[in-house]
């Protein structure tokens, strides 16, 4: 049972971060309408309830991780609005803003928690279907 929790979060998490794209965009569309999201895209507020769940976080780490949030919803919303770029570069910048806030994550974590994410990132880029096949391959 516990399992399963745990692999449908990942799997929320996941398509939270998929998401965020849409995420900017909508936060573009909808400046100061407040934190919310349509279409049940999680809004700051959200996501780092969700990692204070799953990684038991501190009042302290809570602070750090929805600066580090903040700051990667601004630059993506911004990354949206720019439109000299083309879209596979806009693609891969979007992939270097999440990369860079998932190591500033990391470094807001102890190891126990880091651990715990890292398999959240796992379940993430892989699926969860797909996971305990790629670990039978390595």
């Amino acid at each position: 049972m516990k399992k399963s929790l745990v692999r449908f979060l990942a799997v929320a998490f996941a398509f939270a971060a998929l998401s965020l794209p849409a995420l900017a965009q909508n936060a573009a569309q909808n400046a100061g309408e407040g934190q919310g999201m349509r279409h049940g895209m999680p809004s700051v507020d959200e996501r780092l309830q969700h990692l204070t769940k799953m990684l038991n976080l501190s009042s302290d780490q809570q602070a750090k991780v929805k600066t580090i949030l903040e700051e990667q919803r601004d630059q993506m919303t911004a990354l949206k609005g720019d439109t000299s770029m083309s879209q596979q570069d806009r693609r891969a910048k979007f992939q270097s803003i999440h990369q860079d806030a998932h190591q500033k994550i990391e470094g807001v974590l102890n190891d126990e928690q880091k651990t715990k994410f890292e398999q959240m990132q796992t379940h993430h880029k892989m699926g969860a279907g797909e996971a305990g096949a790629s670990n039978k391959q390595q």
